[in-house]
């Protein structure tokens, strides 16, 4: 059993950084991939960005590729999403992720943070 604590997140305005922490906790980190989501209202949860337990195993979605980075530290039972020239469009519930299996859907994935609002002003 995982537990995911997410901590960062807020208002800020476009162009802006912010940067979302996910803490694990009940088992080791380093041989699940994780994941980050997000949820607007009215839309159903997308894929934002996951890596895998294998050095450069990577994936990000289209809209944020080359503003966001995602990176985990093993040591600590972590993970980040660092997240820069933040858009309007980016405002939603952030929530991070853990599980057996790589990918971009929900499904591949069995334990969840508590989600973090993000808002971007224009």
């Amino acid at each position: 059993q995982v537990q995911l604590v997410q901590s960062g997140g807020g208002l800020v305005q476009a162009g802006g950084s912010l940067r979302l922490s996910c803490a694990a906790s009940g088992r080791s980190f380093s041989t699940y991939a994780v994941g980050w989501f997000r949820q607007a209202p009215g839309k159903e949860r997308e894929f934002v960005a996951a890596d895998g337990w294998t050095v450069g195993d990577t994936m990000y979605d289209a809209s944020v590729k080359g503003r966001f980075t995602i990176s985990r530290d093993n040591a600590h039972n972590s993970v980040y999403l660092q997240m820069n020239s933040l858009k309007p469009e980016d405002t939603a519930v952030y929530y991070c992720a853990a599980g057996g299996a790589l990918g971009r859907r929900p499904l591949h994935y069995n334990y969840w943070g508590q989600g973090t609002q993000i808002t971007v002003s224009s």
